[in-house]
């Protein structure tokens, strides 16, 4: 199978980042983090660059006490989860923040 060209990947990638409405965190069994002042964050995207769509700006959460965050996942506005990427775990023993780092936050479109 011949591979798919840049802007093509590209057109797709720009498409799909406005499905793609909500940030949300995971632990480290996959399920989201619940409780205290936790919530999704709204994603806004760059233009698509080698078919890889990356946040815009950084993403922090609040993150109850008790929490290990391991990693996060793409939501629709319908609540639909599109995936994500795992992360290195981080605990939280007391309350506090996570920020996600746009430049290494991607959704990546490889036809392969």
């Amino acid at each position: 199978m011949a591979g798919m060209n840049t802007a093509y990947l590209n057109e797709i990638a720009d498409h799909g980042a406005g499905i793609i409405a909500e940030i949300g965190l995971v632990d480290d069994a996959g399920n989201e983090i619940t409780g205290g002042s936790y919530a999704r964050q709204e994603a806004s995207w760059n233009s698509a660059t080698d078919g890889d769509i990356y946040l815009s700006e950084d993403l922090t959460f609040e993150v109850p006490g008790g929490t290990t965050v391991g990693g996060w996942r793409a939501y629709s506005s319908t609540d639909t989860e599109y995936g994500g990427k795992d992360l290195t775990n981080e605990t939280f023993s007391n309350d506090g923040r996570y920020t996600l780092i746009a430049s290494e936050t991607a959704i990546q479109h490889n036809p392969y």
